[in-house]
């Protein structure tokens, strides 16, 4: 209402404003719409109702990366050493193993030709050095 004759502006000045006696309108709360106390009072039903309340809202990328299942070269050279230790040109199929992506933690010291989704530029490096080969469904 933007007119100035309103209620509130008419009663200023009295003691009840226009709401009888004075603890009438008192202690009637808030309008409601708010959400106070929620890390006080309120903190109960946080926790019960809305427990993702405080939780930050942000982008998520489109691939759950808990969910690719990875391998470092120190665990390569291990399981190189298993299955290649007598023969030549044996291919670790990593894929099969059940490995989404190959990293480059660690050295590598044995010819390796190994089959992988995925592989960081590093670990490429690294096999390469080392005499092996990277095969990948991108190259």
């Amino acid at each position: 209402m933007p007119h100035k004759l309103r209620k509130i502006r008419k009663k200023r000045g009295s003691r009840t404003q226009g709401y009888g006696r004075v603890g009438q309108h008192r202690k009637s709360g808030s309008k409601g719409r708010r959400k106070v106390g929620r890390h006080k009072h309120g903190w109960s039903y946080v926790l019960r109702y809305e427990p993702d309340y405080f939780k930050k809202k942000r982008l998520k990328s489109r691939i759950n990366k808990s969910d690719i299942r990875i391998i470092n070269l120190k665990e390569l050279e291990e399981l190189a050493f298993q299955r290649v230790a007598g023969k030549e040109k044996e291919i670790l199929d990593l894929e099969k193993m059940g490995y989404d992506k190959l990293l480059g933690t660690g050295k590598l010291s044995l010819p390796v030709i190994v089959k992988v989704s995925a592989c960081s530029q590093r670990a490429r490096e690294r096999i390469e050095a080392a005499g092996g080969k990277v095969l990948t469904s991108h190259s």
